[in-house]
């Protein structure tokens, strides 16, 4: 056998391995019609984490207090902030009796760790159930309380949300945001509902309060300064507890980077937790992963090479329509359509970015989680 012929079964293979990932997978978030769920007015703490985030907390926080929910506190941690973020919560509390606020301060054994301050907020929370955000984030709804609450019941006690981003116009790295956000939320939708949940996004998570304290809260990853939502998902979830909602009535919008600097930084601490994850979520993600990189790599040396190339091309435009299929129906789900036209170069461009994440996180660990 060839060199060239061994690319050529290698594409193959890695076509098959795509288009297993995505009707298997994928397919079964993409085709999925959203349960009605019981409407209950349970009691909700709403969770919210906030370092040096006094403007977003201004803007942000009104679209929390005013939730059509009758049943809820908000406790906000000022996570050892250096600008006006504790006046600020001050503030709103005077104004809203339902708002508790937690001023943590920097420990020697635990400093600057979210993890730390999450921790007492959660201890200074009145009810069992959870819902978590951030500072920089907004309900699209004032039924966003009410959507994810409506998911917990005897054996769900862990419900996994959308977070998007907020659309700019003309700009290539917000739809690349986004794109990437909407992948990664294809993604943990569709593992959960194939029985092998592995992360969410903390903002826009709920637990209850006993699945946190029955696993030692973050004890086990308590010195990875970043993972206090997918580490711990990673940890406690399974086929049994957890419920997704992707109802456009459950998600939240935060405020997207505005340069490519700024958003490898955020994307350096958020893939530094992945190696923290259970071996088999780590062998699938690695497989997807390697797969995608694999077939640009591989069909772009064969169209150049023109070796098979009328095979090779039935395999890419196979691969790509499958691709536009899947990603098509959920992009509707999570109100991202827009993306649709640009799917190849996004993809291109998030590859290259993870690859440079990957290397730049190989070289130097990120220490940071703001």
């Amino acid at each position: 056998m060839s060199i060239l012929d061994f690319i050529f079964y290698s594409f193959i293979v890695v076509v098959f391995i795509q288009a297993l990932f995505y009707f298997i997978f994928f397919g079964r978030f993409a085709f999925l019609k959203q349960n009605k769920s019981t409407l209950q007015n349970i009691p909700v703490s709403v969770i919210i984490c906030a370092k040096n985030e006094a403007e977003n907390l201004k803007n942000f926080l009104p679209s929390i207090i005013s939730q059509d929910y009758s049943n809820f506190e908000i406790v906000l941690i000022n996570d050892a902030s250096s600008d006006h973020t504790l006046e600020i919560m001050k503030h709103f509390a005077e104004q809203n009796t339902n708002i508790k606020i937690v001023d943590v301060k920097n420990i020697e054994a635990f400093w600057g760790n979210k993890k730390y301050a999450l921790t007492l907020g959660i201890k200074a929370s009145k009810n069992e159930f959870l819902l978590f955000t951030d500072a920089d984030c907004k309900p699209v709804s004032k039924d966003w309380i009410k959507e994810m609450s409506s998911h917990f019941n005897n054996d769900k006690t862990i419900v996994l949300g959308y977070g998007a981003y907020s659309k700019i116009k003309n700009s290539f790295l917000n739809k690349l945001i986004r794109f990437e956000t909407l992948v990664t939320a294809v993604q943990y939708f569709s593992f959960a509902k194939t029985g092998i949940p592995y992360m969410g996004v903390g903002r826009n998570l709920a637990y209850t309060k006993k699945t946190f304290f029955n696993a030692n809260g973050f004890i086990n990853h308590i010195k990875v300064r970043s993972g206090d939502d997918d580490l711990f998902i990673n940890q406690v979830a399974n086929k049994k507890n957890t419920a997704i909602t992707f109802s456009k009535a459950s998600f939240t919008e935060s405020t997207p980077k505005t340069s490519f600097k700024k958003w490898i930084k955020q994307k350096r601490r958020h893939v530094s937790t992945a190696k923290h994850y259970k071996f088999k979520h780590k062998i699938i993600l690695t497989l997807f992963y390697s797969s995608n990189f694999l077939f640009w790599i591989l069909s772009i040396l064969l169209f150049t090479l023109t070796y098979n190339w009328q095979y090779v091309l039935g395999l890419f435009l196979c691969r790509l329509i499958f691709q536009y299929v899947i990603i098509g129906f959920s992009s509707k789900k999570l109100n991202e359509t827009d993306l649709l036209i640009w799917l190849p170069f996004l993809e291109i461009f998030l590859i290259i970015a993870q690859l440079t994440i990957f290397i730049n996180n190989l070289i130097s660990k990120p220490n940071f989680w703001k």
